[in-house]
């Protein structure tokens, strides 16, 4: 077994080749994630970036990570459901937001599809989408309004990008991957 102490300034190397600022792995709870927000929003306002992309990281940020908890809670019995990798990097002059976690593979598919349907939409599709959806009876929309992957999709600078692993006959791994 590797030496943890010594591969972690390989780590580091890594993280600094990356530009990641946040990287967490492990399980997600709403003090967590709270807490990960603050300190993300104090590391780019030190960072003087303007209060506008601010409110923006930071609001995709907490959609992801709130999206993850709400799967987590309704799937419970899903091993590893609880889990999340989230890292927040820089990659050539834009924030980017990656977040992952254990879903049902049917749910992992249908979400993929989702993702790849609103990526190829523009600016005014995406708009129309979100005022469509914004309109739909809440009762059909399973707990949900269906508005925060559209929005995060409007926010982001490049069409939204996501991967679906295989990890058993049940469970998938989805990652979502968001630049601003």
């Amino acid at each position: 077994m590797p030496d943890v102490l010594t591969d972690l300034y390989d780590l580091r190397e890594l993280f600094d080749r990356q530009q990641i600022m946040v990287c967490f792995n492990g399980p997600i709870n709403a003090a967590l994630i709270e807490e990960i927000g603050r300190a993300l929003r104090d590391y780019l306002n030190h960072q003087q970036e303007a209060p506008r992309a601010v409110a923006d990281i930071f609001a995709v940020y907490i959609e992801m990570t709130q999206n993850i908890r709400h799967y987590a809670r309704q799937h419970a019995d899903l091993d590893g459901s609880g889990s999340a990798a989230i890292v927040v990097s820089r990659d050539d002059g834009h924030y980017v937001i990656s977040a992952g976690n254990v879903i049902a593979s049917a749910d992992g598919a249908a979400l993929l599809a989702r993702v790849e349907e609103l990526a190829r939409l523009d600016a005014a599709e995406l708009k129309a989408a979100f005022k469509t959806q914004l309109r739909k009876p809440r009762e059909n929309l399973e707990g949900s309004a269906g508005l925060g992957l559209i929005d995060i999709a409007r926010k982001a600078s490049a069409p939204l990008s996501a991967a679906l692993r295989q990890i058993d006959a049940g469970r998938s791994f989805f990652s979502l991957r968001v630049v601003l």
